[in-house]
């Protein structure tokens, strides 16, 4: 389903898809989440999660993010990790996962991670890129 969404989205505002996950990957990095999730939730036609500081009464103190279909919230263990990019992108899958079935909780531990990978892979292959190309 995922494939085809992004097949579906080769070009976003101008952008390609070649560049949309590392734009992603750096709004993140740059402290624009928010930002970042808004991309996100346009390109894959699902409502913004809601971002909050703070784990929910319950969870365990190990967990640096965690996603709550109830209230449709990404929550992070503390403002240092609203710019990690993986944690970020990881909570996200859960999102569009369970916005696309049946707002139970879907998708994987596994795909969610793979989902996240695949955003920071490309934006190292871009990054390397540009640092190659400019020499």
């Amino acid at each position: 389903m995922r494939k085809r969404l992004e097949e579906e989205h080769t070009v976003l505002n101008g952008m390609s898809q070649q560049d949309f996950k590392p734009a992603v990957v750096q709004l993140i990095l740059d402290g624009k989440t928010e930002e970042a999730l808004d991309l996100l939730a346009k390109t894959y036609k699902v409502r913004t999660p809601r971002l909050k500081v703070g784990l929910p009464k319950g969870r365990k103190v190990t967990a640096y993010g965690c996603y709550s279909v109830q209230d449709e919230t990404i929550s992070v263990l503390n403002s240092d990790v609203l710019a990690n990019p993986f944690v970020i992108l990881h909570e996200f899958y859960h999102h569009l996962r369970s916005r696309c079935v049946d707002k139970m909780h879907r998708g994987t531990e596994k795909g969610a991670d793979k989902f996240a990978i695949e955003f920071i892979q490309a934006y190292q292959v871009q990054a390397l890129k540009g640092f190659f190309g400019n020499q």
